[in-house]
């Protein structure tokens, strides 16, 4: 059965990439990750995003994580793969080996270089959509891309039957909340995931389907509770919840850069022996001084028990 809007939901973590080195994986801590995932109540899977450095893996290696993801994952959950890039035909390329290697859905967002024009974007979207073997969600990150899927954009692609739903890493949340309303009266039951993770309680409650967040490979029972909690109004326990979120973010302010976040998960989930913490050109991991702040702040986050065991 091919996966519709209604199988959207929940939290789907945007899986990082465990590398052995420049251009092979760590397959047995690939393993780790996903039965980790899977354990901690996840609703799928999302291979090749911003989170799992997508765009910084040769072709070769893209690929390969899609079929060894598929291959391990086993049919658990769905499994989601980023197709974005700056050639359409090799957007198209690797959704026709993800659907073959067992993929449920392909995301993109916009192509990254050139600034296009929203006529120009709902161009791509459409010669993409034409030979689309998968459905698609359509991936909003002006932060990386340089351009937003407009309101108007979102409007006019909400229609077409291979586009299941969308993926807000705006941070806007009246962009996000516009893109629920939009699909409430144009497409009942069209999901709209967020992806900052610290607005997955806010995003849910207005009505999200649910959340992609990247912090979630380290800690996902918290984001699957935190989902929860919004989900069912409880108010109390997701204040409770958010404040292990805001936690979890002093993790990523180690690093200096902009790369941290990244850093700071993979070094954790090398810490706790699930897979290894290596990144991809142009980061490097982090050096001895950070591994001891990072083990610092896993010795202060113990006691929550959301921690891979």
């Amino acid at each position: 059965m091919p996966l519709a809007p209604s199988d959207i939901h929940g939290l789907i973590p945007p899986l990082i990439t465990p590398l052995a080195d420049r251009d092979s994986l760590d397959v047995a801590g690939l393993e780790r990750l996903l039965d980790h995932l899977v354990d901690g109540g996840v609703h799928g899977i999302f291979v090749l995003g911003t989170t799992g450095e997508g765009p910084s893996l040769s072709h070769r290696l893209q690929r390969e994580m899609v079929k060894t993801t598929a291959d391990r994952l086993r049919g658990r959950l769905p499994l989601y793969v980023g197709i974005t890039d700056t050639s359409l035909v090799e957007a198209l390329d690797l959704a026709r080996f993800s659907a073959e290697a067992g993929a449920d859905a392909v995301v993109a967002a916009p192509p990254f270089y050139f600034a296009a024009g929203q006529t120009e974007l709902k161009h791509w979207f459409d010669l993409l959509l034409a030979e689309l073997p998968l459905p698609l969600l359509l991936y909003n990150i002006p932060s990386c891309t340089k351009i937003a899927i407009e309101p108007e954009t979102v409007a006019a692609l909400i229609g077409h039957e291979k586009v299941i739903g969308l993926k807000d890493s705006s941070g806007d949340l009246d962009y996000l909340k516009g893109a629920i309303d939009l699909a409430a009266k144009e497409r009942p039951g069209w999901p709209v995931l967020v992806g900052p993770e610290h607005l997955l309680g806010d995003a849910v409650s207005l009505g999200a389907a649910g959340g992609v967040a990247g912090g979630a490979n380290l800690v996902p029972r918290l984001f699957v509770s935190v989902y929860e909690a919004a989900k069912a109004g409880d108010a109390e326990e997701l204040a409770r919840l958010q404040a292990l979120v805001t936690q979890l973010q002093e993790l990523y302010t180690i690093g200096k850069y902009g790369s941290a976040f990244l850093k700071g998960v993979k070094c954790a989930l090398e810490l706790s022996g699930v897979c290894s913490g290596l990144l991809a050109a142009p980061f490097d991991a982090f050096h001895p001084p950070e591994r001891e702040r990072v083990t610092a702040w896993m010795e202060s986050f113990a006691d929550t028990g959301f921690l891979p065991k």
